[in-house]
């Protein structure tokens, strides 16, 4: 669906889905600034009594050592982006640079790469977080290595998929002939074209990094106390669900917002970058 507006006479499509899906990830960015600047409480304050309601002066009630929950949320805000744009970092670029070898490459060493890819796809991102942990210790950053990691050979397989189809172009061989060598070919033809469908996977796999942080650091793999994770928070509300449901039903509510905001992001970028798509719906 797409709403119309004109700009000096030109008519400018908009994705209804796009501008949601920036409402909904552009309020958890804006707590997670905010959380730079300002919290209600010191993370680590404990002086607040054990699973206290909604009230003042806790907006959102306290956890089960007294912390203020608000706060935790807002903090949780931060590392959920941090571990969603560093994943998509690591992920993109691994991946990108994997495809565009696959590609180019030969036969023979193609299907090398196309078989590694096919393993590291079927290897369990906790597995792999687990081996990172070891290697490393339970935090953030190993969090985000292991599905950066995870996340590289969905990037890479598409990446060699598009690099493939782009190559066949009758345009890549007039540029060929013309003398163009490859490295101009990749920067001038190849990534223009492949990008707009890239950008399209990445803002789908952020959201699935989410996802995965919060499921790591509830087995404890994540970014260890007294960094505040939606996901840890959730584990350790379990237990007092039926007490204290703010401390499950918040992290939960704002995991789903981010998750759905991101997607609806992808989503709108896809149907602004095809107008067939637009015309479908």
């Amino acid at each position: 669906m797409t709403l119309p507006a004109s700009t000096s006479g030109r008519r400018v499509p908009r994705s209804a889905t796009l501008v949601a899906g920036c409402v909904l990830a552009g309020l958890v960015l804006a707590v997670a600034v905010v959380s730079f600047f300002w919290l209600p409480f010191p993370p680590d304050d404990t002086s607040g009594d054990r699973l206290m309601p909604p009230g003042l002066p806790h907006l959102l009630g306290t956890d089960k050592l007294g912390r203020d929950l608000l706060t935790q949320l807002m903090i949780g805000a931060r590392v959920a982006l941090e571990a969603g744009a560093g994943s998509v970092l690591i992920g993109g670029l691994v991946g990108l640079a994997g495809g565009l070898a696959a590609g180019f490459a030969t036969r023979w060493l193609d299907d090398t790469i196309s078989a590694l890819l096919d393993i590291l796809i079927a290897f369990p991102t906790v597995l792999l977080a687990m081996l990172v942990t070891a290697a490393r210790e339970a935090s953030l950053g190993s969090a985000v290595i292991a599905i950066g990691l995870a996340m590289s050979a969905i990037v890479a397989r598409l990446t060699r998929v598009l690099v493939k189809r782009v190559l066949a172009q009758d345009f890549i061989t007039a540029s060929r002939t013309s003398g163009t060598s490859w490295p101009r070919v990749v920067v001038e033809h190849v990534l223009p074209n492949i990008w707009p469908t890239l950008s399209v996977n990445l803002a789908l796999q952020f959201g699935l990094a989410v996802l995965a942080e919060a499921s790591l650091s509830y087995l404890g793999l994540g970014a260890p106390p007294p960094n505040a994770s939606w996901g840890r928070m959730l584990q350790e509300a379990q237990a007092s669900v039926f007490i204290a449901p703010a401390g499950v039903i918040a992290p939960g509510v704002l995991i789903v917002v981010l998750v759905v905001g991101v997607n609806l992001i992808a989503d709108g970028v896809r149907d602004v970058a095809d107008p067939t798509r637009r015309r479908t719906r």
